[in-house]
């Protein structure tokens, strides 16, 4: 499966298969979480909300991939995320793009 950000696949020609997408709401241990507090008072990355959002990118691509590959998509293409805070410490991410088959 290739996947694209841009929006059409330099070479081939392609017919669109629908919007593919994925999602997952991920949060941290509260332990983990209640030791990023103190991060955030003396600033600096959280790397346990990073490696979260890693992951919950990572999932939310798969997800997207499996519902590509059930429309019988070569590649997503236009693929965006997006994420937002559902409650303190847990975040949604959303993979979206265009399912499409190649025809040349």
């Amino acid at each position: 499966m290739y996947l694209y950000t841009i929006e059409s696949v330099p070479g081939k020609t392609i017919a669109a298969l629908g919007l593919v997408k994925g999602a997952t709401v991920q949060t941290k241990h509260v332990g983990k979480d209640f030791l990023a507090g103190f991060k955030n008072l003396v600033g600096g990355e959280i790397e346990s909300y990073t490696e979260m959002l890693n992951e919950a990118r990572q999932i939310a691509t798969d997800r997207m991939v499996r519902e590509a590959e059930a429309l019988g998509a070569d590649a997503v293409i236009g693929i965006r995320y997006a994420s937002s805070e559902v409650m303190q410490g847990a975040a949604e991410v959303f993979a979206y793009g265009t399912a499409v088959k190649f025809l040349s």
